[in-house]
């Protein structure tokens, strides 16, 4: 049996095997958010390119978290911010546009903008699933 044993405030480790859903359209995007988080140590899963696959990874993956763009091909990803949420898992909002227009329900919920560091990433990331 082990005990837990509080820590001071979040480290990297906490990110450690955390199954992170990335959804971003732009494959030079994707890739740098796959790589950022592979090197904190997260099990990425997609990145989903398109809205169905975003969909489909959002409803059947085990998730401890999400990055989603909220433009994916022309289109708005709330559909898959609609799953998250009914599932209770929570996600960060990013953007490469100025304009972050969003409807109400979206409008309080932590947001990255495009292009981030992997220092902005990871704290963003322990704010949101600590």
């Amino acid at each position: 049996m082990t005990s837990y044993e509080p820590h001071a405030g979040p480290s990297a480790t906490d990110l450690q095997g955390r199954r992170i859903l990335v959804v971003e359209d732009s494959p030079v995007v994707a890739e740098a958010s796959d790589d950022m988080l592979r090197d904190m140590g997260c099990v990425v899963v997609g990145p989903a390119g398109n809205m169905a696959a975003a969909l489909q990874l959002a409803h059947e993956e085990e998730l401890d978290g999400a990055i989603v763009d909220i433009n994916i091909r022309g289109g708005k990803a709330f559909p898959v911010l609609k799953i998250l949420e009914d599932r209770g898992i929570p996600f960060l909002l990013s953007s490469g546009y100025a304009d972050w227009s969003m409807p109400e329900e979206w409008q309080g919920k932590p947001r990255l903008a495009k292009p981030y560091t992997p220092n902005m990433l990871r704290e963003t990331l322990l704010e949101l699933l600590a």
